[in-house]
């Protein structure tokens, strides 16, 4: 892999990752692994409180799994792609700060399992999604896991058993993507709501990923009584938090909070 595979750039509390891959943005182990490496990066440094994720051109967001890499390198479903999984986020320990993905073109396979890890989700007017790994004889496993959950049973086994694509439109329509806009402002879109996401208190969003994470598989009242058990520490950790006590003072005073993320 060439880092110039991969873009890093840094704006304030902005972590901006563009994949730049020839051959339709797809990733291979070694840019997986790379990606991984980025995002721990992104996770641990404090003055980094989002990142957006994007890709050069306007044809491909990412075409998933490089499949010359399998049917040449000897890559598998077994190789390594890293700490966060493939793509370098979705799957990565302790990562409680916001993913943007914005999508600027087709999102195939492992591409479009890229965008269902995401917290938020921009896309530009023409892309597309789809999941066509049922064409090619492999499993889209995380979409097997995500996309029955996201949308209406027939149409998640539609897309998974049959590969077709699914517009912009019609995913913002089921509610996979925050916004669709036309293809030049698609980042600009991604970097307001990053602005958006910054402008709150740094342990108060952490918390809501760590909590969105921990009860979303749990009925509702088993979710609220693990909240309030005194057992979950993010929860713990902004209610006794300078931040929860300068939240309130700032909007009596009529002025921006001055967040210390302590």
């Amino acid at each position: 892999m060439s880092e110039a595979a991969l873009r890093v750039e840094r704006r304030g509390g902005v972590f901006e990752v563009t994949l730049d891959r020839a051959k339709a943005n797809a990733i291979d182990a070694a840019t997986s692994r790379r990606m991984g490496e980025l995002f721990v990066e992104f996770r641990d440094d404090p003055d980094l409180r989002v990142a957006i994720l994007t890709a050069a051109g306007e044809r491909f967001f990412c075409a998933g799994w490089d499949l010359k890499a399998a049917a040449e390198g000897g890559e598998s479903y077994q190789s390594d792609f890293g700490a966060g999984g493939f793509g370098g986020f979705p799957e990565l320990p302790g990562l409680d700060k916001p993913v943007i993905v914005a999508v600027n073109g087709l999102a195939v396979g492992g591409g479009f399992e890229i965008v269902l890890g995401a917290d938020l989700v921009v896309a530009a007017e023409h892309a597309q999604f789809a999941l066509t790994e049922v064409r090619v004889g492999v499993l889209p496993d995380a979409g097997i896991v995500e996309l029955p959950r996201r949308l209406p049973r027939v149409i998640a086994h539609e897309l998974l058993l049959t590969g077709r694509r699914m517009s912009a439109a019609e995913a913002a329509g089921y509610g996979l993507v925050n916004a669709v806009v036309p293809a030049a402002a698609l980042l600009d879109k991604a970097r307001e709501l990053a602005a958006e996401i910054t402008a709150g208190a740094p342990l108060a969003v952490a918390a809501i990923k760590d909590l969105l994470r921990r009860t979303e598989a749990l009925p509702v009242a088993d979710a609220f009584a693990l909240m309030r058990s005194g057992e979950m520490a993010s929860y713990q950790r902004v209610l006794e938090s300078e931040d929860a006590r300068e939240g309130p003072r700032a909007f009596a005073e009529k002025r921006s909070p001055a967040w210390k993320g302590r």
